[in-house]
């Protein structure tokens, strides 16, 4: 019985897997055809919807004996060209499929659908496991610094809300001087596009880049489903597997120095940083309106994305974020309070500090004085 569980929540697992790569030529392709191919021999139902081998004999011997849908043959512009046939694949409907370049346009007629990940939504939709391929440059999140960095538009895209359904991604590593190595013996790109290629786009430079952006998508990624199986097993415990910064904001005008100085923490740091604004009252004044978009406007400016709630309780609803988020540092404005204002009100600085005391969270009380600059008060619980 316990066997049989363990069995099911495993191929549960695979039903949306994709093999993610710095660059091509790092072996995705090859991946994807080895786990078919190991899926079959343990009597898995799989077939290859579409394998791009771009005439590379090594990869098409990894085909071997899995069942191959036959494309759909589209002509346009004169000229003759393969695209998947979704429609085959679900009248044959495998338990999995294997469909390669996920970011890939269809040719005009070739699909009711423009691009190929639309056609694997569709598939899964009907209930196939999909095991696909995927470049992180075509990462839409992704595409526009890497157009940057390396000089070449990159017009196939993939949404990241589509890359987030993945319930596997694998990254294929491979270093900068292999993959140069296998551009030279010409296993990635024909032997007249080689010295073009390692010239331009496959210099060392640019597949260093690459592959430190591939390494720290798939590393955000872990972290996201790391901080919210903490967050459902352990929703009262931080765990310090990282450092994560949050700043609590006011709608006060000197606002905006916390969030600096909280980005500059987790930048020394290499941390994550969040911002967040407790609201007493969901109805706010004119000038709160336009304290809340300057701070939206400065947030924007540092990459930080700023999250609006509401609740009466400061202190708690910011330790509530703080545990949910699994955040390890807490930075906040000083009280304006007087002394004697915080002995009948109490301090929302003292309240925190009580509230995460032995949770493994510190809390950084920034100084916001116009005329002294911001002096840190630091408590470490």
């Amino acid at each position: 019985m316990v066997e049989q569980e363990l069995e099911n929540e495993v191929e549960a697992a695979g039903r949306f897997r994709i093999y993610l790569g710095a660059m091509a030529g790092v072996g995705k392709t090859c991946a994807m055809l080895d786990e078919g191919w190991r899926r079959l021999q343990r009597g898995t139902d799989v077939a290859i919807g579409l394998v791009e081998t771009h005439g590379r004999s090594y990869t098409a011997s990894l085909i071997r004996e899995i069942p191959v849908i036959a494309q759909k043959v589209v002509t346009y512009r004169g000229k003759e060209f393969g695209e998947m046939d979704t429609e085959s694949v679900l009248l044959r409907h495998p338990q999995v499929v294997l469909v390669d370049e996920l970011a890939h346009t269809n040719i005009p007629g070739g699909s009711p659908n423009p691009k190929r990940y639309q056609d694997v939504l569709r598939l899964l939709d009907n209930g196939i496991d999909v095991i696909t391929t995927l470049n992180v440059q075509h990462i839409e999140s992704i595409a526009d610094a890497v157009e940057k960095m390396v000089g070449v538009p990159i017009r196939e895209r993939v949404p990241d809300w589509v890359v987030k359904k993945a319930d596997q991604l694998e990254l294929i590593d491979s270093s900068p001087q292999q993959l140069r190595r296998r551009m030279l013996h010409g296993n990635i790109y024909p032997n007249d596009k080689v010295q073009t290629a390692l010239t331009n786009f496959f210099t060392t430079e640019n597949l260093s880049a690459l592959r430190e952006l591939a390494l720290r998508y798939v590393a955000d990624e872990t972290d996201e489903n790391l901080v919210a199986y903490l967050h459902r097993r352990h929703s009262e415990k931080i765990f310090e597997t990282r450092e994560r910064v949050m700043a609590g904001l006011s709608l006060s005008a000197d606002s905006w120095k916390v969030l600096h100085r909280a980005a500059r923490m987790a930048d020394r740091a290499k941390s994550d940083l969040s911002a967040l604004v407790i609201l007493a009252d969901s109805d706010i004044t004119g000038k709160q309106e336009r304290e809340l978009e300057h701070l939206r406007t400065i947030a924007s400016d540092l990459g930080v994305v700023l999250e609006v709630r509401s609740g009466s309780d400061v202190a708690s609803e910011l330790v509530k974020a703080a545990f949910e988020r699994q955040i390890t540092q807490i930075v906040i404005g000083a009280s304006k309070r007087n002394r004697w204002e915080e002995l009948l009100h109490g301090s929302i600085a003292s309240d925190i500090i009580h509230r995460v005391a032995g949770a493994g969270i510190d809390v950084h009380v920034i100084g916001t004085s116009r005329n002294h600059g911001s002096v840190p008060i630091t408590v470490e619980p």
